[in-house]
């Protein structure tokens, strides 16, 4: 496995696995990688002959006064996750590589962006939709592989994707949970001991959601309702959003009768940790 910080080393590197005929896999991270990534990973290493890893904190996708500087790094630990899951490349930049001097080209887009995470993170979006926008460039990948946890996220990326033809097929990955319930996020290592054990009201709402719906309950408001609920009972969480949109368009809706996002997002202490399910009806 090797690790670069330059566009031309990638470039130079997947030409060469082109001119032999092997496909390529892309994993687009901020590093500090845990087990949701490693998943990432593996289902890139079986899926093509060759996976390149980014790992890069992206400084544009950063609002004022969220935790660009905070944000945990670990390259070493990142190293033995690729390799250990078997990644072929690293690609490691300084951002005055991904943003030279002068820099103003960004990639945004009037759907999709306007609700959940981007209400309380309007530039979040933008600079996603530019650092994902250059990896492809750079890479070149025949697919690009993104968790459902960041759902938001993959929704946005799929639409790019179409929107502006770039060919790539983009694959969503299930959330990867702890024993306990909780979502992994490199967010986790911010949470004390009381706050993580606060931060399982995410899943455990989330799971009183599911069971409504299960039993057949098919009101919007009510699965909302509930989810709000159980959250409120935990002293330590405060809720930024609850929402349950339509899959497609992350529009609102009231009847549960399509499949359906229910997202959240719920700071517990000053830690903003991100939820979200799926839900959909079944033919009998």
């Amino acid at each position: 496995m090797k690790i670069v910080n330059t566009v031309n080393e990638v470039r130079e590197q997947v030409r060469a696995w082109r001119k032999e005929g092997l496909s390529v896999g892309l994993v687009p991270t901020m590093g500090y990688l845990h087990e949701g990534h490693k998943s990432l990973i593996d289902r890139s290493v079986s899926e093509n002959d060759r996976t390149v890893v980014s790992v890069f904190v992206n400084p544009i996708q950063f609002g004022p006064g969220e935790d660009l500087e905070s944000y945990p790094r670990d390259m070493d630990r990142d190293a033995a996750v690729c390799e250990t899951a078997g990644a072929d490349l690293i690609f490691h930049p300084e951002p005055s590589e991904m943003y030279h001097e002068g820099f103003s080209t960004f990639v945004d887009m009037d759907t999709l962006t306007g609700g959940l995470c981007g209400k309380t993170r309007p530039i979040h979006f933008r600079g996603v939709c530019t650092v994902v926008s250059k990896l492809f460039h750079i890479v070149t990948p025949d697919r690009a592989y993104f968790g459902q946890k960041d759902a938001q996220q993959l929704a946005v990326i799929r639409h790019m994707v179409e929107d502006l033809s770039f060919g790539i097929e983009i694959v969503g990955c299930p959330i990867v949970r702890e024993e306990d319930g909780l979502a992994k996020s490199s967010r986790n290592t911010y949470l004390n001991e009381e706050e993580r054990k606060a931060a399982l009201v995410l899943s455990r709402s989330l799971n009183i959601g599911k069971e409504l719906f299960e039993n057949g309950e098919r009101e919007a408001g009510k699965l909302k309702d509930a989810i709000v609920e159980e959250v409120q009972k935990e002293p330590r969480a405060k809720i930024d959003y609850v929402e349950i949109v339509d899959w497609k368009n992350l529009e609102p809706v009231e009847k549960l009768d399509r499949e359906v996002l229910v997202a959240m997002a719920v700071y517990i202490g000053k830690t903003r940790l991100i939820d979200n399910m799926l839900l959909h009806l079944t033919e009998a």
